[in-house]
């Protein structure tokens, strides 16, 4: 494999991580709202939610919505199942959930079969968990990941894979699953003779990401990462593998950061003795983020708007604003990012220094915010509904840091004239198709604009970008690719294009879709 696509083949693998991490977090707010109505002091506030009927309908809800996190390695599995295969994207999450099932049921016969299946009550103790009904070695959510790349490879490979006759029946797409389990049964074999040494490495590693500076290699690097399309493997390293930690509750242990979370918050609650945990699981999660969604975004967006040209700031005021919101509602953030990071760099850089030191301060001063995202509404959940939080003191750190980040861009910016929107003379503005959503024409200009059906070869999109291989990049018209509504664009690796829409990327693509068939 060259570099170039060893390149794209990771972003796309850090792509995948986003289905199921998306499944997560609203399901993390309904077990973030009805798990605080359910706590004592707030029944104590309001006295209707100790009716029976009331807690219990409270309590079903927050039980439902568990099961989600209850299975988090299998929606791992079909997740990067479904978005690493190229050829039958439905067989290759069938073939994900057979291979999930023979892993964890092989692991299960070798801890058997070398006596070292342990008592129930103490498995989680020496590395072993119930999954399905099924007790096995907990190798968490990197069990599903294998799984996943597993499925997907089989999918590409075999899909089409012909028999002799007389085995013709389990020919073509039949043939994914089988070869899936099989290979699942060797990893599940082998596994546990590697897994001690990959879990001592993590260990290793997780010295440095629990240590005093921890928040800021993790927050800043996320920042570092995100242009590069990476920064869900690296949230994914700490927040579901040992490099995280592992953590002891109620003679449990989970492994990374999220499971112990969830468990603090979801079920012991902020009158448990455990709470006192929450400040150095929450350093790693949604409290950076909000720091960038809540504090930061609006303060570049100001310095921005005040370096702009007089002439453009009509047009410049109405995108930032429609980036901060995106940003403060939807918790995307790189929309506004992509505006300044490769035009630039080092400026880029202080802006995830910043954010660094902000996650540290943020774990000094004890804040205990989840959640996963960085929204406004999470703020709200997890940060004003429960108790104990210290939720005042993100609000003084980020204004804080707002006020030295509007400075150092609108400086920035200044000093070294730096084309930040509505900098140029002439400016391409002009969103309107996008606000108007007539994706149909956005699809019509960037079929056209990326040098027609012809010179396209493959169309994908994550949560912000539209991601399209081309056959030759110096076709591609710039000018009029700007006319299509998008917010930058960025040429990543050879003969690869990244086109920012933001949350409409979506419906874009499914467009650019149409146009193409």
């Amino acid at each position: 494999m060259k570099k170039g696509d060893f390149g794209e083949s990771l972003q796309k693998f850090g792509r995948t991580l986003l289905l199921p991490i998306g499944v997560l977090a609203p399901v993390g707010m309904i077990l973030g709202i009805s798990g605080a109505f359910v706590q004592p002091y707030m029944i104590e506030k309001f006295a209707f939610l100790g009716n029976e009927n009331v807690n219990a309908i409270l309590i079903s809800i927050r039980t439902i919505a568990s099961v989600i996190f209850d299975n988090i390695p299998l929606l791992f599995a079909m997740g990067v199942a479904y978005g690493m295969s190229k050829k039958d994207k439905g067989i290759s999450v069938f073939a994900a959930v057979t291979g999930y099932l023979t892993l964890i049921i092989t692991m299960n016969v070798w801890l058997t079969l070398t006596g070292k299946m342990a008592d129930p009550e103490i498995m989680t103790q020496v590395g072993q968990i119930n999954v399905l009904g099924i007790q096995t070695m907990n190798i968490s959510a990197a069990g599903g990941i294998v799984t996943g790349l597993v499925a997907a490879w089989a999918t590409d490979k075999f899909y089409n894979l012909e028999l002799p006759t007389a085995f013709a029946f389990f020919s073509g797409k039949k043939s994914v699953p089988i070869i899936t389990i099989g290979v699942m049964i060797l990893i599940g074999a082998l596994l546990p003779f590697v897994w001690e040494v990959f879990v001592l490495v993590l260990t290793k590693f997780s010295v440095v990401i629990l240590s005093t500076v921890g928040p800021f290699f993790t927050a800043a690097g996320e920042r570092l990462f995100i242009p590069f399309g990476l920064h869900h493997v690296w949230n994914a390293l700490f927040r579901f593998t040992e490099a995280g930690g592992s953590y002891v509750i109620d003679g449990e242990t989970f492994v990374g950061v999220v499971p112990a979370m969830n468990e603090v918050l979801f079920n012991q609650g902020p009158n448990s003795e455990y709470w006192s945990m929450m400040p150095d699981l929450t350093r790693f999660m949604a409290q950076q983020q909000m720091l960038v969604t809540l504090f930061l975004f609006p303060a570049i967006a100001l310095a921005m708007y005040k370096a702009c040209r007089v002439e453009n700031r009509i047009e410049v005021k109405s995108m930032l604003i429609t980036l901060v919101l995106t940003a403060m509602l939807g918790n995307v953030t790189e929309p506004l990012e992509f505006t300044f990071v490769f035009i630039a760099p080092l400026l880029y850089l202080a802006y995830a220094v910043i954010v660094g030191i902000g996650a540290v301060l943020l774990s000094l001063a004890g804040v205990a915010v989840g959640y996963i995202r960085g929204t406004v509404f999470d703020f709200a959940i997890f940060g004003l509904l429960y108790e104990k939080t210290n939720w005042i003191f993100l609000v003084i750190i980020g204004l804080g840091l707002a006020v030295v980040t509007y400075f150092i861009f609108y400086w920035a910016i200044i000093k070294f004239d730096i084309k930040t929107p509505g900098r140029e003379e002439s400016q391409n503005m002009d969103n309107t198709l996008i606000k108007e959503k007539r994706y149909t024409e956005v699809a019509e200009i960037v079929v056209e604009a990326l040098g027609g059906k012809e010179n396209i070869e493959n169309v994908e999109n994550c949560i912000t970008r539209l991601r399209i291989d081309l056959k030759d990049i110096n076709v591609v018209n710039k000018e009029l690719l700007e006319k299509s509504g998008c917010t930058g664009f960025f040429f990543p690796a050879a003969k690869h294009i990244h086109v920012v829409y933001g949350p409409q990327v979506e419906f874009v693509r499914n467009a650019v879709d149409e146009a193409l068939a």
